[in-house]
């Protein structure tokens, strides 16, 4: 017990400097009134080190207890009012599935006719969201799994730096960053709700995993957290704080990803994965501009839920820019079941067809 003790503060020493340097890229953003500041700062620090040969540590321990913390986050948006936009939600959740059906056979054409991948390395490099699941499945496949895990780091860094200008191309939502006074990071929810909230995130993550449920440290919390907000039994939010430090935590796991990469040597497999990224990010808004002149509903949420890939991170910008989160979490979750699911048939299917 003491060695495990021991062993993890020493892990969290050494993250630290990652996280000093997040936080300072998050602050200079924040700063300069950059939209997104915590993210988006600690994500473009720790990727141009990366990029520059610098070793940082990658979060492991913590980004666990942040997807913990998101997901409850994401559960106070499940509101008790909510259920008069659940009519529009079935025609949206019915478009999102087909347009991640556009853009796997997109991402499959684009991986096996463009950039010569084999048809293994072509489906779970273009798999549009669960990255997690997906980079396991692949272990036990031909794919090569380095273009894998660049294709995704890739994707969920263009379109986390694509998202401010994507939304003011819509404009539907205001991307202006609001100065907070000290009170105001300083809050805290009560005592009894801040029970609830620990509560949520501790047995909500037994929950996921219990439920086999994909991603379950998110979207374990995400339920539970939801039936107490949606029940009106609390209605507590997590303070702004841990918010800011969640994102910092999310900004620096992404940029950490490229440590080690030489752009030399991964240099058309970085530009494929850039190319096949901006073109499902130009699917993602047709469909969001789609779904907005059919039911009305939000074009801006629209695009954060049909956009391909890093649940948590674009669950967690819904949340930062107060763009409909609940919407937003409901088709990512609903869209990485799906996909879970039916990749193994899919596979089986090609693998049929190659034999």
């Amino acid at each position: 017990m003491i060695a495990t003790i021991k062993g993890r503060c020493v892990a969290t020493g050494k993250l630290l400097p990652t996280l000093a340097i997040g936080a300072v890229g998050g602050g200079i953003a924040y700063a300069l009134d950059v939209p997104l500041p915590w993210l988006l700062g600690a994500l473009i620090a720790t990727t141009l080190l990366s990029l520059g040969g610098v070793r940082l540590r990658a979060p492991t321990t913590s980004r666990k207890a942040v997807l913990v913390v998101i997901g409850v986050m994401l559960g106070a948006a499940f509101t008790p009012d909510i259920a008069g936009d659940v009519t529009l939600w079935g025609t949206s959740l019915v478009l999102m599935l087909l347009t991640t059906a556009v853009m796997m056979a997109f991402s499959v054409w684009f991986g096996r006719r463009i950039a010569g991948y084999s048809m293994d390395t072509a489906m779970y490099s273009g798999v549009p969201g669960g990255v997690s699941a997906v980079t396991l499945m692949a272990a036990d496949s031909q794919a090569d799994l380095r273009v894998v895990g660049l294709t995704h780091a890739v994707r969920i860094l263009v379109l986390l730096l694509a998202i401010p200008p994507a939304l003011n191309l819509i404009g539907h939502v205001s991307l202006q960053s609001r100065s907070m006074t000290l009170a105001e990071w300083l809050t805290v929810p009560a005592f009894g709700d801040a029970l609830l909230l620990i509560g949520a995130g501790v047995i909500g993550m037994w929950l996921g995993r219990r439920l086999h449920l994909p991603n379950p440290l998110l979207f374990g919390p995400v339920l539970l957290s939801g039936a107490l907000h949606i029940t009106g039994v609390t209605e507590a939010a997590i303070p702004p704080t841990i918010v800011a430090l969640a994102q910092i935590i999310i900004g620096v796991s992404v940029g950490v990803r490229f440590g080690g990469t030489s752009l030399a040597a991964v240099g058309m497999n970085l530009l494929m994965a850039v190319l096949q990224a901006v073109a499902l990010l130009l699917i993602a808004i047709a469909a969001a501009w789609l779904v907005h002149a059919i039911t009305g509903y939000s074009a801006a949420a629209a695009l954060l839920a049909y956009m391909p890939g890093g649940a948590p991170e674009l669950s967690l910008v819904a949340l930062s820019l107060g763009i409909d989160p609940a919407f937003v979490t409901s088709h990512h979750l609903l869209r990485i079941t799906v996909l879970i699911m039916v990749m193994p048939l899919l596979l089986k299917a090609f693998q049929r067809r190659r034999a």
